[in-house]
């Protein structure tokens, strides 16, 4: 009989192999996203310095006037104009982009377009 998929655990795996090989300067930090239910949520951070740079996410009052649900496509596209608009204010214009374990997909692209939309180059 086969073991049951534990998909956190394939996660977990896949976000360490993923942190192995990125990682985030002043000058290009890293944009790292986390993705709840309900939520997404997106930071740039230095790890160099051991700090985050900027911040988005759809629990945002800017953002949540803008869209009726927050776990939509629609609401990603929000936050990632947003983080991109916050890191051009700082003079970043490039960033490496850590999509957290998830499939690059559904939210997860939906942010990285909009980000490279509004100028971030990855």
């Amino acid at each position: 009989m086969l073991a049951p998929i534990n998909r956190q655990a394939i996660r977990r795996r896949v976000r360490y192999r993923i942190r192995k090989r990125i990682s985030g300067t002043a000058e290009r930090p890293r944009l790292a996203i986390f993705r709840s239910q309900k939520h997404i949520y997106v930071q740039a951070i230095d790890d160099a310095a051991g700090r985050t740079l900027a911040h988005a996410s759809t629990q945002d009052k800017d953002i949540r006037s803008k869209v009726a649900k927050a776990w939509n496509l629609e609401a990603a596209t929000h936050v990632g104009a947003v983080i991109a608009e916050r890191l051009k204010g700082q003079g970043v214009g490039s960033v490496v982009f850590d999509r957290g374990g998830h499939v690059f997909h559904g939210r997860v692209k939906a942010i990285a377009d909009a980000a490279r939309k509004a100028g971030l180059k990855f």
